[in-house]
């Protein structure tokens, strides 16, 4: 019980910080604006090597969620970053790894490439 005590505080700290520096879900919509008005936009793909091949977005960039901790330099922090994955929980974590590594400008896709691909949206194969 001690410890469960002990992680919910540093769980509720994350949460804040990843507020406060500026992490923000956006729908489908809201992403293909972003994707529209922001050309030097950064791109990152969470899922799986495999999730990747079947479909993903055009420029996007594959760092697994199990490897960003390690290659996180991989991503520049001199752009925004757009991080998506199947149905957002992934990018969620995600984003707010980044957030914690000094990002300024990050955003996820709320819905995942799902949400994106049931609107109709393009994607590449």
């Amino acid at each position: 019980m001690k410890r469960i005590v002990a992680v919910v505080p540093a769980l509720l700290l994350t949460a804040v910080v990843a507020l406060a520096a500026g992490v923000k879900g956006l729908s489908v919509k809201e992403t293909k604006a972003l994707i529209d008005r922001t050309p030097n936009l950064y791109i990152l793909d969470v899922r799986t090597p495999d999730e990747f091949r079947e479909v993903r977005l055009k420029k996007s960039v594959l760092i697994p969620v199990s490897e960003l901790e390690r290659r996180v330099a991989e991503v520049p922090k001199n752009r925004p970053v757009l991080v998506v994955c199947a149905v957002g929980a992934r990018s969620k974590t995600a984003s707010e790894l980044l957030v914690r590594r000094g990002y300024r400008e990050v955003y996820h896709l709320d819905d995942g490439l799902v949400g994106w691909y049931r609107a109709g949206l393009p994607v590449e194969r």
